[in-house]
């Protein structure tokens, strides 16, 4: 086995780890102060932990799987995120071709492209060539009442939930020297960074929070809990320096960075969400909403940790 191998399995031991605590915290509760499901709080957290199990299981079987497993999960995932984002916009019977191309053309042409390594034509392929093809075969149908409004809101879920998640396996694509065979515990490394970020933030809020960050978009979320989550994930980040090609200090930076990021996602996509008059994108995960309620910071942090860390660490 690996270096890079006994490495991952190191790290999905320690989720687990933590997730066997998470969940006998959580079982404990339950038996005290829940027995017959009356508290709301505890039965959230309840259905939380155990939809981070299944998340969980299926990243840690997608990283064993290796670059074929990573690709075809986080395809999979702006496949369903995709198809949350275009229920809630204007689409209508003149953008069927429209949406035909987007889910069956677009996603796996994105996909395929980082799959062959073409970084020329992934970088462009969405903000460039389907920008201005896209609207076109939706002219085509001569339905022109709420065309801006139908065009731009594809070409906003095709951006968030198609090439920004495809950033995440597109780091399998890095040349980076000294960490051949690697790739994918940069990719765990972001992922776990930011999605603590997210459980910190609402641990500290809860604890110490006092100030609304934005409670017009997010009740929840407060100065005190996002000063203590993104400080708290970016040591986790900086503890972890060895899963990356990072030193410590430059790994802290990231951290920080990432962390910003997928708060601002966060706010963004809630923006979003009051804006269509829904509390999640969807029901499919218990207790966390849909697929981009999982995904939005990621997607945020994705894209620009990928184009810095190809910038500083890249040599392709």
């Amino acid at each position: 086995m690996s270096a890079a191998h006994e490495d991952l399995l190191t790290v999905i031991l320690g989720i687990g780890g933590v997730l066997v605590f998470a969940s006998a915290v959580g079982w404990l509760l339950a038996r005290l102060y829940s027995p017959e499901g009356e508290s709301a709080a505890i039965e959230n957290l309840n259905d939380r932990i155990r939809a981070w199990w299944l998340m969980v299981l299926a990243l840690a079987l997608a990283f064993l799987g290796g670059r074929a497993g990573v690709i075809v999960l986080f395809a999979i995932c702006a496949f369903a995120a995709l198809r949350e984002f275009m229920t809630l916009t204007n689409a209508g019977r003149a953008d069927h071709r429209s949406l035909i191309a987007a889910f069956f053309i677009v996603l796996p042409v994105q996909f395929y492209l980082v799959w062959i390594g073409w970084y020329g034509l992934f970088a462009i392929f969405i903000p460039v060539w389907v920008f201005l093809l896209l609207p076109i075969v939706s002219v085509l149908a001569g339905e022109t009442r709420n065309y801006l409004v139908r065009i731009a809101e594809m070409q906003w879920a095709l951006m968030i939930c198609v090439f920004c998640v495809s950033h995440v396996p597109a780091l399998l694509e890095l040349r980076i020297p000294g960490y051949d065979g690697r790739n994918v515990l940069l990719i765990a490394w972001l992922v776990i960074v930011v999605q603590l970020s997210d459980v910190l933030q609402y641990v500290w809020g809860k604890l110490i929070g006092r100030r609304k960050l934005a409670p017009r978009l997010s009740p929840s979320k407060t100065v005190e809990g996002l000063a203590g989550g993104a400080l708290s994930a970016s040591l986790i980040g900086t503890a972890l320096w060895w899963m990356t090609p990072f030193r410590p200090l430059e790994a802290w930076g990231m951290s920080l960075m990432i962390t910003a990021l997928g708060c601002a996602g966060g706010l963004v996509m809630s923006a979003i969400k009051r804006d269509k008059g829904v509390k999640d994108w969807g029901h499919t995960i218990a207790g966390h909403g849909g697929f981009i309620d999982r995904l939005d910071s990621v997607v945020f942090a994705a894209p620009i940790f990928f184009h810095v860390t190809r910038y500083f660490w890249n040599i392709g």
